[in-house]
C-alpha cells in the first residue's frame, strides 16, 4: 500500500513538474503567433561581453517572422515564409536568400518552425536553474551556426534563450512583456526593400 502511494505521489509530481521539453511542446501546440521585446548580449568563450542590443520580436507559425533590432543599431530580419530578407540601415544594405532550410537548425525554427520540431532538433530536459525550467535543443544538421541552444521557461512562457556557436560565443536572449497569440498583421512579415538600397543576393 506504501509503494502504491510512493508511485500516485511520483506520477502526481511528474504531472504537475513538466520538463523543459514537455514546456516547448505545449507552447508550439499553444502559440500559433507571439510577439515580445527583447534584449541581446553576445559573450566570447572567456565570458567578456562583446555585443549587447534590444528590439522587439514577432512570429506567426509556421515560417513567418521578425526581429527588430532599435538600439545600439538599427537592423530588421524577416522571414516571410518564402524569403529570408536582413536590412541593415547603416550600411543600407539588403541581403535576400531563400528560407528553405537556412533556419532549420536557428532559433527562428525552435519559435516559428512546424510542429515537427524533432526533425530538426535532438531535444532533452536540463533541469531548473535561476527559477526557470530548462531544455537544451541541438542541431541534427552540421550546416547550422549553432551548436547547442538552451530555452529556459518560466511556466508556460518563453523567458530566455541561450545560443552556443563553434567558437565558443553565448548569445543571450532575454524576451519580456511577451504575448501569447496576438493579432498580427500580415505586412508585418512582409518587407519591401527601401529606395536606393543595395540588395545581396536573389
Amino acid at each position: 500500500m506504501r509503494l502504491l502511494f510512493l508511485l500516485f505521489a511520483l506520477a502526481l509530481g511528474n504531472a504537475a513538474h513538466a520538463g523543459g521539453v514537455e514546456r516547448l511542446k505545449a507552447f508550439i501546440a499553444g502559440a500559433r503567433t507571439a510577439e515580445a521585446d527583447f534584449t541581446q548580449t553576445v559573450a566570447d568563450k572567456s565570458g567578456r561581453v562583446t555585443q549587447q542590443a534590444s528590439g522587439r520580436m514577432a512570429f506567426a507559425r509556421p515560417g513567418k517572422f521578425r526581429w527588430d533590432y532599435k538600439a545600439p543599431y538599427e537592423q530588421v530580419i524577416v522571414g516571410d515564409g518564402d524569403r529570408l530578407w536582413l536590412y541593415d540601415a547603416d550600411l543600407d544594405q539588403v541581403t535576400v536568400k531563400q528560407l528553405g532550410d537556412v533556419i532549420a537548425g536557428t532559433p527562428a525554427a525552435l519559435l516559428a518552425g512546424d510542429n515537427a520540431i524533432e526533425k530538426y532538433f535532438s531535444l532533452k530536459n536540463a533541469g531548473e536553474g535561476g527559477g526557470l525550467e530548462w531544455l537544451e535543443a541541438i542541431p541534427k544538421s552540421k550546416d547550422t551556426s549553432f551548436e547547442r541552444i538552451r530555452m529556459g521557461f518560466k511556466g508556460d512562457v518563453l523567458v530566455q534563450m541561450e545560443l552556443f556557436d563553434h567558437f565558443g560565443q553565448r548569445t543571450t536572449l532575454k524576451l519580456s512583456h511577451f504575448l501569447r497569440n496576438p493579432v498580427i498583421a500580415p505586412s508585418r512579415f512582409t518587407f519591401t526593400p527601401p529606395k536606393g538600397a543595395d540588395i545581396i543576393g536573389e
